[in-house]
C-alpha cells in the first residue's frame, strides 16, 4: 500500500473518531465542567410548597439525606409503586431512616395542591413530604433534577396521564447528588445503599 494512501485512511479514521467524539460530548447532559469534575450535575435550589401549605427550599431539608421522586396523585401504577419501595427501604433502615426525608414533588401541579398531596402521601410513610407549587416552580425544579414529564395525548382536560421519568435520587446532607435508583429497585439494595453513605460518615 502506498503512503499516501495510509496516511488518506489514517486521516479519515481520526477525523471519524473525532467527529463521534464531540457528537456524544454535546449530547451529554450537564455542563462540561460539572461532568469533568466527576459531580453529576443533578439537583439545586428549588422553592415550592409542601403538603401542609408551607413554603419550603432545599434549604429545608439541610442536614439530612434525601430521598427524591418525581410524579403525580393520580399516577394509576408507576408512582404508587416507586412511593411504597421507599416506604419499605425506609422500615428497612430501622432508627437509621431519621437521616433520611423521603420527598415526592408532583409533576402534575394543576391537579395536586397541598390538600390533594396531603391526602396521598399519608398513604405511604409519616415521613414523606409532598411538594407541589406553579407550574414554573415545578419546570424548575424538574429541570435542575433534568426530570422529564409531559402530559399524555391520551384522555382529555380533567382526566389525563402523565408521560415522566421514574428515578429516585439520593441526595446527600447539603442537597448533593449521591445516588440514584431506577425504577423497581428493590428497598433492599435502596437501603444498603444509604447505609454506605451513612457507614462512610463515620470511617
Amino acid at each position: 500500500m502506498k503512503t499516501s494512501h495510509l496516511i488518506a485512511i489514517l486521516l479519515v479514521i481520526f477525523l471519524g473518531g473525532a467527529a463521534l467524539y464531540v457528537a456524544t460530548d454535546m449530547m451529554l447532559p450537564g455542563p462540561k465542567e460539572d461532568r469533568g469534575s466527576g459531580q453529576p450535575s443533578v439537583g439545586g435550589p428549588f422553592s415550592l410548597t409542601n403538603h401542609l401549605g408551607q413554603r419550603v427550599t432545599e434549604k429545608s431539608f439541610a442536614g439530612k439525606y434525601m430521598l427524591v421522586y418525581f410524579g403525580y396523585t393520580f399516577c394509576p401504577d408507576v408512582c404508587p409503586t416507586e412511593l411504597q419501595l421507599i416506604s419499605e427501604a425506609l422500615d428497612l433502615l430501622g432508627k437509621d431512616a431519621d437521616q433520611v426525608t423521603p420527598i415526592f414533588i408532583t409533576v402534575d401541579p394543576k391537579r395536586d395542591n397541598a390538600e390533594v398531596m396531603r391526602d396521598y402521601v399519608k398513604v405511604f410513610n409519616d415521613r414523606l413530604v409532598g411538594l407541589t407549587g406553579t407550574e414554573a416552580e415545578i419546570k424548575a425544579a424538574a429541570k435542575a433534577y433534568k426530570v422529564y414529564y409531559n402530559p399524555s395525548k391520551d384522555g382529555d382536560a380533567e382526566n389525563y396521564l402523565m408521560d415522566h421519568s421514574s428515578i429516585t435520587f439520593l441526595m446527600d446532607r447539603q442537597g448533593r447528588y449521591a445516588a440514584h435508583f431506577s425504577y423497581g429497585s428493590k428497598p433492599e439494595v435502596m437501603a444498603a445503599r444509604i447505609r454506605k453513605f451513612l457507614k462512610a460518615e463515620k470511617d
